[in-house]
C-alpha cells in the first residue's frame, strides 16, 4: 500500500471501556492497524464498564425518561434514598440536563426513542458472539432472562406504558404471580406478589473480566494498547491529524471517540457541545454470597437491581448527579446494601466491596454515534449511559462499518449529535 493508503488503514480508539474495546476489535477485524488509548487498565475498577449490573438485554427499549416522571422528580430529589439524587451545590449545573430528560420523557417522544433503543440492542448476542469466541470467554454470557418484581399483586397491568413499548417492539413478556415467583426464584423475599419476566434477556457474570478478555484478544491479534491519557487533538484539512497524549502525539487515520463520561470535554475541545451528564452509579458486592439467585432481578418500585456475579451477589442502581471528580458518597452504596437485605432471603453479609463509576448519560437515553459533522475522520461512539454493556459490541460493529464507508446495519439518524 502507499503511504496514504497505510494512513487510512490506521485507527486510534480513545477509551478502552466496553464500547472502545469492541470498536477496536471490530476495526481490527476489518483490517485496521489499531491503537487503543486509555489511562486505565481495561476491565479495571477505574472504568465504568467494570461496575454495572451486567445486563446484556436485546429487549432493552424503555428509556430513563418516561411520562409521569415530572411528578416524581421533586420527591426523588428530596429523598436521600431515592433513585435520583443531586448534590445540592451541583443542582444549578444539573438542571439543564434534568429538563432535557423530562422533555425526552414526553409521551409524544418516547416511542421513537424506544424504536432506536431496540434497533441498537436487538443484535447484541450476534455482535458479541465472534468477539467472545475469539477471546475464549463465552462462559461469561448467560441467557437466563430478566425479572421485574413488584410488591403488590395488582401492580402490573398489561396496558402499562413500558410493557406496551416492549410488546409493540417484539419483546417476549411473561406475567408471574406470587407462587410462580417462588418457583422461579425462591431466594427472593416473600414481599413480592407479582412480576414480569423477560425470557430473552441475558447477563454477563463479570463485566470487568469481559472487557479485560476482549482487550487481551485485541492485543494478541496485533493491536496496540497505550496506558496514557488523551489531552487533545491536532486538526488539519482532512480532519483530525493527530491525537495528543501526555507523552506526545499519535498520527491519526480514523479516530474513534469512546471515552465515556470524559468524551464531553474532549468533544468540546473540537467545538462540539454535548448535553451529557456523568450519572454516578454505585454498587455493593457481597463477596461469596450464594443465596441461589439465578436471574438478574429488578425491584421495580425502588429502581434497584440484584445480580448474581462470578464473585458474589451484586446490588446496583440509582443515579447521583454531582459532576466528575468528586469522591464517592459511601451512603449511596450503603443504601443499596440495606435494600439488598430486604430483597433477598438468607443473605449473610460478610466481606463487602463498594464501587462508584461515572455513566456517560445522555438525556434521551440514546448514545452519540456516527461521523462528526466537521471532522470527517472522527467517529463518535459514546454516551450509552445505562446500556453500554448491551450496546458495546453492536456499536463496535457499526463503528467499523462507518469507517469502511459501508451502509450501516441500522439507521444512525436517531443517534446523531445534531439531534440536539
Amino acid at each position: 500500500m502507499t503511504g496514504t493508503e497505510t494512513a487510512r488503514r490506521r485507527a486510534i480508539v480513545v477509551g478502552a471501556g466496553i464500547v472502545g474495546v469492541c470498536s477496536a476489535s471490530y476495526l481490527q477485524r476489518a483490517g485496521y492497524n489499531v491503537e487503543l488509548i486509555d489511562p486505565a487498565e481495561p476491565g479495571s475498577e477505574d472504568q465504568c464498564s467494570y461496575g454495572n449490573a451486567g445486563g446484556i438485554c436485546p429487549g432493552s427499549c424503555v428509556p430513563i425518561g418516561m411520562p409521569g416522571m415530572l411528578n416524581k422528580v421533586p420527591e426523588w430529589l428530596l429523598d436521600p434514598e431515592g433513585p435520583l439524587f443531586v448534590r445540592l451545590g451541583y443542582l444549578p449545573q444539573a438542571m439543564p440536563w434534568i429538563l432535557r430528560l423530562l422533555s425526552a420523557g414526553r409521551r409524544s417522544r418516547v416511542p421513537a426513542i424506544a424504536d432506536a433503543m431496540r434497533a441498537l440492542h436487538q443484535g447484541t448476542y450476534d455482535a458479541y458472539a465472534p468477539l467472545l469466541k475469539e477471546a475464549g470467554c463465552e462462559d461469561l454470557l448467560a441467557r437466563r432472562g430478566q425479572l421485574f418484581v413488584h410488591e403488590s399483586a395488582n401492580a402490573v397491568s398489561p396496558s402499562d406504558f413500558g410493557l406496551t413499548l416492549r410488546r409493540e417492539r417484539g419483546v417476549a413478556i411473561e406475567f408471574l404471580d406470587e407462587d410462580e415467583i417462588r418457583q422461579l426464584e425462591p431466594a427472593l423475599a416473600h414481599r413480592f406478589k407479582s412480576a414480569v419476566f423477560l425470557p430473552e434477556q441475558g447477563q454477563c457474570k463479570n463485566p470487568g473480566r469481559l472487557v479485560a478478555s476482549l482487550a487481551g484478544a485485541f492485543v494478541r491479534n496485533g493491536g496496540t494498547l497505550l496506558r496514557e491519557r488523551v489531552t487533545g487533538f491536532e486538526t488539519g484539512p482532512e480532519g483530525i491529524a493527530a491525537v495528543t497524549t501526555e507523552s506526545g502525539r499519535r498520527e491519526a487515520g480514523t479516530v474513534v471517540l469512546s471515552a465515556g463520561a470524559w468524551s464531553k470535554a474532549l468533544a468540546k475541545s473540537l467545538g462540539y457541545r454535548v448535553p451529557m451528564e456523568a450519572e454516578r452509579g454505585y454498587h455493593v458486592q457481597v463477596t461469596g454470597a450464594d443465596v441461589g439467585l439465578r436471574t438478574q432481578t429488578i425491584w421495580s418500585e425502588r429502581k434497584f437491581v440484584a445480580s448474581p456475579m462470578e464473585g458474589g451477589l451484586r446490588f446496583a442502581g440509582t443515579i447521583e448527579l454531582a459532576g466528575l471528580g468528586r469522591p464517592p458518597n459511601d451512603r449511596r452504596a450503603d443504601i443499596l446494601l440495606a435494600m439488598g437485605r430486604e430483597m433477598v432471603r438468607d443473605l449473610e453479609v460478610g466481606e463487602v466491596t463498594r464501587w462508584m463509576g461515572n455513566r456517560p448519560g445522555m438525556p434521551d437515553s440514546l448514545p452519540v454515534l456516527g461521523r462528526a459533522a466537521r471532522h470527517r475522520n472522527l467517529i463518535f461512539a459514546f454516551g450509552h449511559g445505562h446500556t453500554g454493556l448491551i450496546a458495546g459490541a453492536v456499536t463496535g460493529r457499526l463503528v467499523a462499518e462507518i469507517a469502511e464507508g459501508q451502509a450501516p446495519s441500522i439507521d444512525l439518524t436517531p443517534y446523531r449529535l445534531e439531534r440536539f
